[in-house]
Formats: structure tokens, C-alpha cells, sequence
């Protein structure tokens, strides 16, 4: 599954506001609620229930929270910068500014793990965390993960 199935445009959030990792999480599930028709509290309640495994800061600045909600029937992602970066446990000990959420169904399997992969490495690609916090606004951010997400590279990375 291409990038673009799973992250619209509406779904990028350039300015997020947190004072800490729980009310960021809670923020992201607040938004991914409205665009998904999920409740909100499931949503913060999957997230958290993954975080007690483990944080989803996976260094560089860069969290990638997940989880499988009950009645979801896509994977959905959520793009969020934040205006200050927050403590979030990262295994780099580093404050994180980037969150991408990723909602998978419970039927997922690879596709949710290949997605997560996916996000990661598109993170993580040489220049891409510099345009993506220096971008404008969510347009901008969009534009950037959509063209990485256009190649046959990025397009395979997630594919069933």
C-alpha cells in the first residue's frame, strides 16, 4: 500500500502544541478521531498501551506512535511537527518534534509492519527531517512526504 492510501492531506498537523509526550498523544488521537469516526479514547488507550511496551521515539527527534483500535478498517496515518519539542523517552534520550501515528487494522499483519518500516525509513532519509521542519505549513509537509512516497522505491517499501 502506497504512502498516499494511508496519509491525506487533512491528516497533517504543522504546529502541533504538547507540553509532554501524554498530552501529545492525546492531541494525535483527538485528530485521528475526527478523520476516522474512531473514538478518541480508544484511540489515546491503544496508543498508551503501546507505549507502556516501549517508547515509539526512535531517535533523531522522530516518534512513530501505533496500534491496532478495534473497528478500524485501513491504516491511517497522521503527520504532526511540534511548535516545541517534548520529552518522549526516545531511545536517543533526544526531545521529539516529529510524530507520525500510524492505526492499523487488527488484521493488518505485514502491511502494518511494512508501513511502519515505510514512515521510518522515509524519516529518516538524508534531508528529509530538515524540509520537513523547516516547511511552512501542512501543504508544504505534505508535498515532501507525497514526494518520496511517488518513487518506485517508496511505492514497493509498502506494498502487500
Amino acid at each position: 500500500m502506497p504512502l498516499i492510501d494511508i496519509l491525506t492531506p487533512d491528516a497533517i498537523v504543522p504546529a502541533l502544541k504538547a507540553s509532554g509526550k501524554k498530552q501529545a498523544l492525546q492531541e494525535i488521537a483527538a485528530k485521528a478521531a475526527n478523520l476516522t469516526g474512531l473514538d478518541e479514547r480508544e484511540i489515546y488507550d491503544t496508543l498508551l498501551q503501546r507505549e507502556r511496551l516501549g517508547s515509539t521515539g526512535i531517535g533523531d527527534g522522530i516518534a512513530i506512535p501505533h496500534g491496532k483500535p478495534a473497528r478500524i478498517d485501513r491504516l491511517f496515518g497522521l503527520f504532526a511537527r511540534l511548535e516545541r519539542p517534548i520529552d518522549f523517552e526516545s531511545i536517543d534520550g533526544q526531545p521529539v518534534d516529529i510524530i507520525f501515528l500510524l492505526l492499523a487494522p487488527e488484521s493488518a499483519g505485514a502491511d502494518h509492519l511494512k508501513a511502519l518500516a515505510r514512515v521510518a525509513r522515509l524519516l529518516r532519509e538524508p534531508g528529509n527531517l530538515e524540509r520537513l521542519r523547516s516547511a511552512r505549513d501542512a501543504a508544504a509537509i505534505y508535498a515532501i512526504l507525497m514526494q518520496d512516497a511517488a518513487t518506485p522505491e517508496g511505492n514497493k517499501a509498502v506494498s502487500g
